[in-house]
């Protein structure tokens, strides 16, 4: 049986791969640190390893005398306190762990690395909006941003010719346990649907569980150090999203704001501010800013169903009727 090694097993993404596989039939190894919740990690099949992603050496003996098949690397952070948080995490972690493995020799078939479009921030912003082409160049407006190309780059210096490796850039994941897009939903169940910028937004989607399909799909399949996004192949205006939530969840009546982004401006630097004052990370952040500002969140996935064979089979309307119809059976609304 080969052995699957999941890093970030415990988040909303992570744990969806360590599901899918178990249902494939591999040995799946939940990579988590001491604190992590295991809430969504509950398959009496899953073998459990303590890893510290912020030091090389200590990962160095926590792997010894393992071995790995695969190595899903979906650790990360999205929202920090501290700007270097994301540095610290989501370079510096990718950097020890590929080092690591490099250090124990380790045999790994395929190193399966999960970024984001976010790397390329806001480009191909003229009208009408072209999608992104993995041949862009990447101009990331924020820290979260600029720390996954700070990994993806990190990663193809170190496993070039030593790793096979893939790259996935998945645009907005969304889905059952995932806490960002859930709070529009609990927003709208409050009776307030909020965006901002009156300049046309072409946002993309994809659900988890088709960014898990991709994860495996890279195990075999793919150019060794290629970097693929990830969407459900659709183009989506801001409405969208908010127009299937009030219909999933029973049309409730809803006050419509649609405020200029100088407003998000305001919201997100005294959000950061507050955040600071108190220690505790908000959704109101700097990088939320560029994030809801940003226009064209198009992207090329041809690429990933030549060569990975990726298929996306979870449109917009059938993935938001299952991420609600969870958040409502979790309690969550």
């Amino acid at each position: 049986m080969e052995k699957v090694l999941v890093t970030g097993a415990s988040g909303f993404i992570g744990s969806f791969i360590v599901e899918e596989g178990l249902k494939q039939g591999y040995e799946v190894w939940a990579a988590v640190r001491g604190s992590s919740s295991r809430q969504y990690l509950q398959d009496e099949r899953i073998r459990f390893i303590e890893l510290d992603l912020s030091s090389q050496a200590r990962l160095v003996e926590q792997l010894q005398g393992q071995s790995f098949d695969y190595v899903v690397h979906a650790a990360g952070v999205t929202k920090c306190k501290d700007k270097q948080d994301f540095f610290r995490v989501n370079t510096d972690g990718t950097r020890n762990l590929v080092g690591a493995l490099l250090q124990l020799a380790m045999p790994v078939k395929r190193l399966i690395y999960l970024s984001s479009l976010s790397i390329f921030g806001p480009i191909r912003e003229e009208q009408p909006y072209q999608e992104i082409l993995d041949t862009d160049s990447p101009q990331p407006n924020t820290a979260y941003g600029e720390s996954k190309l700070q990994a993806e780059k990190a990663l193809k210096e170190m496993t070039e010719g030593k790793i096979p490796t893939i790259i996935l850039r998945p645009t907005g994941v969304y889905g059952p346990r995932e806490k960002d897009y859930f709070l529009m939903a609990k927003s709208i169940k409050g009776h307030v649907d909020f965006s901002v910028g009156w300049k046309q937004q072409d946002i993309t989607f994809v659900y988890v569980r088709d960014v898990v399909q991709a994860v495996y799909l890279a195990f075999t399949k793919g150019t060794s150090g290629k970097a693929y996004f990830l969407s459900d192949g659709e183009v989506y205006q801001s409405s969208a999203f908010s127009d299937l939530i009030i219909r999933e969840m029973g049309r409730p009546w809803c006050l419509r704001v649609k405020a200029p982004l100088w407003v998000l401006r305001l919201a997100t630097f005294f959000g950061e501010w507050l955040g600071r004052l108190t220690g505790k990370v908000t959704a109101l952040n700097n990088d939320k800013y560029h994030i809801l500002s940003q226009r064209n969140w198009r992207c090329d996935i041809t690429p990933a169903r030549r060569e990975l064979g990726y298929d996306p089979q979870w449109q917009l309307e059938r993935g938001v009727k299952e991420t609600i119809n969870w958040y409502q059976q979790e309690g969550w609304l």
